[in-house]
């Protein structure tokens, strides 16, 4: 059977050139790395608000199922100096009256650490030794782009303009992933206006393609063998993909963020600051229209983060779409309800049509 194959694979010890985007807060569960890993793409942890023990248990289960490689991702966005009372009294009063309606006491505030440091974050990496780091929102040190080479990790990026993929290749990370402004989830800029930094994929892809001398992954709007053949053909040399694998049986998402994406029409998302204190997309549900309508107060991420988890925690408890975060991309109509081997596979199969199929118009 045909098969695809970049240096990508090559260098990340894969088979098919297909990332399953890291996706924090549930998605990215062990059970969805490993069976994304066995199908022969890179299953993806997203850490973003693990602490070091929890990611190291997580690795240990990943590794009682699979032998293959898999990444961690971390967030890199600096913390916050402690916010006072005063300065997050205004959000505290926007969410009271949700709370009251969920049935939970009033919202206290935030208290910091707003997350897990990234210190010891990394240091968790650095003891586990996954075959591929990845960060977003930020950059790191160096020094721990080094320290992560010499034990044999092989480092990537995100970047959602020229020179966010830039200063990544100068830093001396192995590949970029250029986030088009389709894609679910939080956006990875931080060194332009995030909103100035909307570039759709395919075009990003080929001016960063252009711009760096390491590989570039795609990553925005993908949803099948078409949009990853169309990537590659724009020079990026693999794709990935996070909306696609939140339905898949193995995810950890809520049965209500699955069912969100599989009903989504393609103008359902939006980006929002609101859940978290960063631009994130998402389905459009009560909680980002009303918080928009409302200009809802919000403190600085990742405090704003914390504040609403109990929020979030209470609408997946009780079942409701109302104010958790449906991190999605703009492709979502073309999700599917498959087990990650299987959608894997399909993928595969679509992107060797689609490539036959664009030979197929070409007349000598």
């Amino acid at each position: 059977m045909a098969r695809i194959t970049t240096p990508l694979c090559e260098l990340l010890g894969i088979r098919v050139p297909v990332i399953q985007a890291p996706m924090a807060g549930g998605p990215s569960c062990p059970d969805l790395v490993a069976a994304v890993c066995e199908a022969g793409a890179l299953g993806s942890f997203g850490f973003a608000v693990a602490q070091p023990r929890d990611m190291k248990d997580q690795v240990a289960a990943v590794r009682a199922k699979t032998l293959r490689p898999f990444c961690i991702n971390l967030l890199a966005s600096p913390q916050p100096a402690p916010i006072d009372l005063v300065h997050q009294s205004a959000a505290l009063a926007a969410l009271g009256p949700w709370h009251a309606e969920m049935g939970l006491p009033p919202p206290e505030a935030a208290k910091a650490p707003y997350a897990p440091e990234l210190e010891g974050q990394l240091a968790a990496v650095a003891e586990t030794k996954p075959a591929v780091f990845t960060v977003h929102l930020g950059e790191i040190e160096e020094e721990w782009v080094r320290r992560f080479k010499r034990l044999g990790i092989r480092v990537g990026a995100s970047a959602t303009c020229v020179a966010e993929a830039g200063h990544a290749q100068a830093l001396g990370f192995d590949f970029v992933v250029a986030q088009g402004g389709e894609a679910g989830g939080h956006r990875g800029s931080y060194l332009r206006d995030p909103y100035e930094a909307l570039t759709g994929t395919l075009a990003l892809t080929r001016v960063v393609v252009r711009a760096v001398n390491i590989p570039v992954v795609a990553a925005g709007g993908i949803m099948d063998g078409a949009g990853i053949a169309a990537v590659l053909s724009l020079g990026a040399q693999g794709a990935q993909m996070g909306t696609a694998f939140i339905p898949c049986t193995e995810s950890g998402a809520p049965e209500l963020h699955k069912r969100a994406i599989l009903e989504a029409k393609e103008d359902a998302t939006r980006v929002t600051e609101k859940f978290s204190g960063k631009p994130a997309r998402g389905i459009a549900n009560r909680f980002i229209r009303e918080a928009a309508a409302k200009h809802l107060p919000q403190i600085a991420y990742p405090a704003q983060y914390a504040l609403t988890a109990k929020l979030r925690q209470a609408s997946a408890k009780a079942g409701t779409a109302d104010f958790y975060p449906l991190w999605s991309g703009q492709a979502a109509p073309l999700a599917r309800a498959l087990s990650a081997g299987e959608l894997v596979a399909t993928l595969e199969q679509e992107t060797v049509a689609a490539l036959r199929a664009g030979a197929a118009l070409i007349q000598e």
